[in-house]
């Protein structure tokens, strides 16, 4: 769990990050859930955008993709949510301690 000072640490991270996956029409799929994965046990944020065309909300969209991943959902806005997962052997961001 991370505390809300670490919270607007990275979404300060974030701001900076362009969107790594996009979610379409498909919806999350368990193909997408692991390369997301994947994706955030090398970079610990992630960014992902939910296309218009989607039946998901962005909401909808990062809580399924979190609860897949073990991921937290950092924020949502918009059509753009953003997810931290911190990777235990070798961490790459260094977040204030609690």
């Amino acid at each position: 769990m991370i505390t809300p000072k670490q919270r607007a640490e990275l979404k300060g991270l974030a701001n900076s990050l362009e969107p790594a996956f996009q979610i379409g029409k498909g919806g999350v799929n368990e193909a997408q859930v692991l390369q997301i994965d994947d994706y955030l046990r090398v970079h610990e944020l992630i960014k992902i955008k939910v296309l218009d065309n989607s039946m998901y909300t962005a909401k909808e969209a990062a809580a399924e993709i979190a609860a897949g991943t073990g991921a937290e959902v950092v924020q949502v806005i918009g059509s753009k949510a953003v997810l931290y997962k911190r990777n235990v052997r070798e961490p790459v961001i260094k977040l204030r301690s609690k």
